[in-house]
């Protein structure tokens, strides 16, 4: 179950994610779900290796503000990454990256 305080000791800026919520603790956990889709991860993984990097940006992009939104850090830092690299439109180089979001997108799996 995910609670206010799994997501602190993650690392996520919980108080940064609830003001945006207006302080409303049920709404901002009521959100987090859409967050942590694992489809999301996985489609953007495929546009990537598939070389659908127009599509790939598109994705990690609104990933990127939801993740921005609810303060969800350790994931934004890194799916940030991929966005400006794919905004920069480079064509190799994503590996290392895929493989860090999905080891931090792993931490919080345990909390779904």
């Amino acid at each position: 179950m995910i609670t206010i305080e799994n997501l602190k000791e993650l690392g996520c800026n919980t108080d940064e994610g609830l003001e945006r919520c207006l302080n409303d603790e049920g709404f901002y956990l009521q959100l987090i779900p859409d967050a942590f889709n694992k489809k999301r991860y996985e489609d953007l993984e495929s546009h990537i290796v598939n070389k659908d990097l127009d599509t790939a940006f598109d994705e990690a992009h609104a990933l990127k503000g939801v993740l921005a939104n609810l303060a969800i850090t350790p994931l934004f830092d890194v799916v940030s990454e991929i966005t400006e690299k794919l905004r920069a439109k480079e064509e190799a180089g994503y590996s290392e990256l895929i493989s860090k979001m999905w080891d931090v997108f792993s931490r919080f799996e345990s909390l779904l």
